[in-house]
Order: C-alpha cells, then sequence, then structure tokens
C-alpha cells in the first residue's frame, strides 16, 4: 500500500510550546459573551492556524481542507454522532458474498448549483483521483479497488478500474480481494463526488466561493484569503432538515496563545485540536478548572530506528532502548494533555482491550538486553547516537526527556539533532540518521493502517529500512482474509513480530485537547480527528 500522504507528513510537525500563564485559563473559566448578532444567528466562530490549501476533495490533505471538505460534500456514508458508519447519500448498500463487489444505491440529491448528483459523478470523482496527473495524496485509499492502484501508476488505462455507473443512481464497485473496512473507507473526503459538468469546465472551480460546488451541508459563501472564510447553510442539501446552524465563520490567525486568546475574549466558540494546539503551559490549569475537552485519537508517536546503521541493526539493543523508556513520566511530566502510554503500535479505542506487548520502564530487561546485544555485535562501548528531531518545542521537551532517561538507565549519552522540517524529513528518508522522531494519525480505523507502513522495506514511510519476510505473509494473509475474527488474529500476529523487532519505539498514543463554548453542542469529533459540523448547534 503506497503510504505517503501530505498529512502523514505534516503530522509529524507539532506545533511550538510559547509561554502561557494561569490568566488563559482564569479568563476562559470567567468568559461571558454578550449576545451578539452571530449568536442569534446560530453561527458558529473558529479559528484556522494556517490557510486551507484546498476545498477539492481530490487534493484536499491538510487537516483544515479535510474537515471543510466534509462541511461542503457529502459521500456514500458518513461517521454519525454516536460514532458508527451511517448511510449518507447512498440510501443502500449491497455486499456480495465474497465482499469483493459493493453496490451503493443512490437517493435523491442535488448540488449546490441546483445539478442531481449522479453515480456518474462518484466514478468520475474516484478515477480523477486515481489520475496520476492529479497527484491527490490520499489515491492509495482507493487502491482495494480492482486495478486502481495499476491505474494510478500508469500501467493500466483508467477505464479498467472497477467503478461503475450502472445507472445514474447506481454504483457498482469490484475490489481487487475482500476490504472488510471498505464501506468505512468511502466516508474519507478521497471518495467524495464531485460534479463532472462544473470540473470539467473550470480547472480552477474549488479556489473561489462563486465557482465553488459542493453537495453537502453547507457551501461555501466566501473565501478571504489568510483572513477569513464562511459556510452557509446549504438549503439544496439532501438531509438540510439536520442541520440546525445557518453559517460557520472561520477567522484564520497563527499562534496557540492567540486562539486561545480569542477563545477567552469570545471572539470564536472553540480553540485548541484539530485546527491548532492548546500552549502545553495551560493544560493543567484548564483541566483542573474543568474546561479542558479531550479525545483519544488512533494516532501514535513513536521513534524510528535507522536499522540499517549501527548499532541498531541489532534487536535486542533496539528493543532496550525502547523498554528503558518511562513514557507514564513523559506523558505526566512533559505533555499533561491526557495522552495514553504506548505499549504497542497500533492505537485501541477502548482501552480495555489495549493489548501491551512489553512493559513500560523496564529498566532491568532493557541493561540486560543491550548487554546481549553488544556482546552479539562485538562492542564494548556503543557508538555516539542521535536523535534526530525537527525543530518544535513540543519535540523539543520529549527528546530532552528520553535523552535523560536513556543516560539514567542505559548510561548512553545521546545528542539531540535539531534540524529545519525539510532537511529533517530528507535525512530520515535518505537513512541519515539513527533514531528519528516520526508519528502516524490513521487514515481509516484499521491496524493495517498502521502496520502496512513497515510491510516493504523501500515503501511509503518505512524509514526503517526494516523488512520481514514472516511479517509480509501475515499482512498478505489478512488482506485476502474475508473472516473478520480470523483477520484481526493475523493482523495481531504481525503486530506482535513488529513489537518482537521493534523498527520502531512506540511512545504514546496523541489526544486532541480543546476548549469549547458550552452553548456549542453536537460538534462530531471521529477517532481519527476529524471534526463533522453537520450536526452542530448553538444554544
Amino acid at each position: 500500500m503506497k503510504l505517503r500522504s501530505k498529512r502523514a507528513l505534516t503530522v509529524l510537525v507539532a506545533t511550538g510550546v510559547v509561554a502561557a500563564s494561569a490568566a488563559h485559563a482564569g479568563a476562559s473559566e470567567a468568559k461571558t459573551q454578550a449576545v451578539s448578532p452571530a449568536d442569534s444567528a446560530k453561527v458558529v466562530r473558529l479559528n484556522l492556524s494556517d490557510e486551507p490549501m484546498s476545498i477539492d476533495p481530490a487534493v484536499a490533505d491538510d487537516q483544515h481542507s479535510l474537515t471543510l471538505a466534509r462541511a461542503l460534500f457529502d459521500g456514500l456514508v458518513r461517521i454519525g454522532p454516536d460514532g458508527k458508519l451511517q448511510l449518507s447519500l447512498a440510501d443502500k448498500m449491497d455486499v456480495s458474498a465474497d465482499l469483493k463487489t459493493y453496490t451503493f444505491h443512490l437517493r435523491e440529491a442535488k448540488w449546490s448549483n441546483g445539478d442531481p448528483v449522479t453515480a456518474h459523478d462518484f466514478e468520475y470523482a474516484w478515477k480523477r483521483v486515481l489520475d496520476p496527473n492529479t497527484e491527490s495524496s490520499y489515491a492509495y485509499q482507493l487502491f482495494p479497488i480492482l486495478n486502481a492502484e495499476k491505474a494510478n501508476s500508469g500501467k493500466e488505462k483508467l477505464d479498467a478500474v472497477g467503478v461503475k455507473a450502472v445507472d445514474a443512481k447506481t454504483l457498482r464497485v469490484i475490489l481487487e480481494q475482500p476490504t472488510p473496512y471498505f464501506a468505512e473507507l468511502t466516508a474519507f473526503p478521497v471518495f467524495y463526488p464531485v460534479n463532472q459538468k462544473v470540473v470539467a469546465a473550470n480547472p480552477a472551480w474549488a479556489e473561489e466561493a462563486s465557482t465553488h460546488v459542493g453537495n453537502g451541508p453547507y457551501k461555501l459563501a466566501s473565501w478571504n484569503r489568510d483572513d477569513k472564510l464562511t459556510l452557509s447553510k446549504n438549503a439544496g442539501y439532501w438531509d438540510q432538515a439536520a442541520v440546525k446552524l445557518d453559517k460557520l465563520d472561520f477567522s484564520i490567525s497563527r499562534g496557540e496563545d492567540q486562539a486561545l486568546a480569542k477563545f477567552d475574549a469570545g471572539e470564536v466558540d472553540m480553540a485548541g485540536a484539530p485546527f491548532g494546539e492548546l500552549p502545553l503551559n495551560a493544560l493543567p490549569i484548564l483541566k483542573e478548572k474543568g474546561l479542558l475537552h479531550t479525545k483519544p485519537l488512533a494516532a501514535v508517536y513513536w521513534y524510528k530506528f535507522n536499522t540499517e546503521q549501527a548499532p541498531f541493526t541489532n534487536a535486542k539493543i533496539r528493543k532496550a532502548f525502547a523498554y528503558a523508556l518511562n513514557r507514564q513520566a513523559i506523558v505526566d511530566t512533559v505533555l499533561k494533555g491526557n495522552q495514553e502510554p504506548a505499549l504497542t503500535a497500533v492505537p485501541v479505542s477502548d482501552k480495555s482491550k489495549q493489548p501491551a506487548y512489553f512493559k513500560d520502564n523496564d529498566q532491568k530487561l532493557a541493561k540486560t538486553l543491550l548487554a546481549e546485544g553488544m556482546k552479539e555485535l562485538g562492542l564494548t562501548k556503543l557508538p555516539p547516537i542521535a536523535i534526530s528531531l525537527n525543530q518544535s518545542p513540543v519535540h523539543q521537551k520529549v527528546a530532552v526527556e528520553i535523552q535523560r532517561q536513556w543516560k539514567q538507565t542505559l548510561g548512553v549519552e545521546v545528542q539531540l539533532q535539531e534540524l529545519e522540517w525539510k532537511v529533517f524529513l530528507e535525512n530520515l528518508h535518505n537513512g541519515d540518521y539513527q533514531i528519528g522522531r516520526s508519528g502516524w494519525f490513521a487514515d481509516y480505523a484499521d491496524p493495517a493502517n498502521f502496520l502496512e507502513l513497515y510491510k516493504e522495506k523501500d515503501g511509503g514511510l518505512n524509514d526503517t529500512k526494516w523488512e520481514n519476510k514472516a511479517y509480509q505473509s501475515l499482512l498478505q494473509q489478512a488482506a485476502s482474509q474475508a473472516d473478520p475474527a480470523k483477520r484481526q488474529q493475523l493482523l495481531a500476529q504481525a503486530e506482535k513480530l513488529l513489537m518482537d523487532e521493534m523498527p520502531v519505539i512506540p511512545i504514546y498514543f496523541y489526544t486532541n485537547n480543546w476548549v469549547q463554548d458550552k452553548k456549542v453542542k453536537g460538534i462530531v469529533m471521529d477517532d481519527l480527528g476529524y471534526l463533522d459540523f453537520k450536526w452542530a448547534s448553538k444554544e
């Protein structure tokens, strides 16, 4: 699976920490907002930490653009307020006995310009994503479809892709092999339809409010670059009765302190994730005051080993460095955002079901494994060790604590190499590092999205250069397994093997932390951290 999405890269960057005082939390607690025209008009006001790159679902790949796409478009299915998958534009979905053919029957729906939404729009949109000329970062999400990967790489024609509009209201999809999570995949924006007539007539259709056409709960009313963006209720939306807000007003300003100050002043109704970060220094006070909202995410913060560079060619030494970490201390004393220590590679939303493939802060075993690994390599002393990280106060604070722990437990001197973002990425991809900071936010809620990262030595974001035939076999078996229970067993075996070999050190699972006006209700945040405003309201 090709896994080189821009979002996967951008989540490696955590925004910097700037000094935050208790005044923020105090102001938030005492915040009183006068009733304004915005309130009476049922408007929710939000701040974006950066300009959205594009609101074309084929190429949207940053957090802001993808969340806006969810408001402006609708797909075959949607994650509902209960967190479960529900039919949306698809009125009915039929799945063949071999789990390889999906037939979607569409309900009556319209584009924001009044055109009918058809199965032909879906077929056109999906093949447009796969067209190599589109350069869609998320094209790989369509690869379960027959011939999709070949078409995206130019080895097959787009007409050979297994998606076909049988008629205006029937879309048939044929898969390469059973993919139990395929229906859930179609909730992601890259699977949204686009208006074929509009897109074909104007390649820049998605760049201006006057030409943007969607089919979602809201439509793009205005877009002033680097300043403000407004969405208004789409009166032509098929389920408009569920949409309670009149407008979504997005202002654009950068900086954690600035966003929180705007919330304190009553200028926005939310601050923090997913459109930015809250200052770390403010989190304990916000938590103490009961103002902090937290949601665990299907996302992991980990360190990568360069397994082709000594001493991390040895699995025992890799495990020694992993076992020596006190993750709970990192979470409690550095991050303070209710993160969960990661003792496995794949996050599980239900903590009671979270496996532990190793023990946190297992100093005794770490020392034993280090000694055994050094003996196997014929080393009496470790070479200089360095952690590569991109410039960020958050990453720097975490790295300093890890540096201290490894010195204390293993007696290892570790240098920190803080690099500019592009240089940092180039070094990782070129193998010019020993230990590198990294992370992964799931694109869909399935273990395969994490495990496939390390399937092939030269694939996607596998900068570890680790490869294992048994691991590959387990993932291949899982990919063709129609029985969900047996598939999960195979994936669990693969994850155990990954943790036995330890090409990456899981450190913690991410959380989204934010503050929100109590009058705002019904905003849905899924396990991937995206917001859906379809059911939002403001008292």
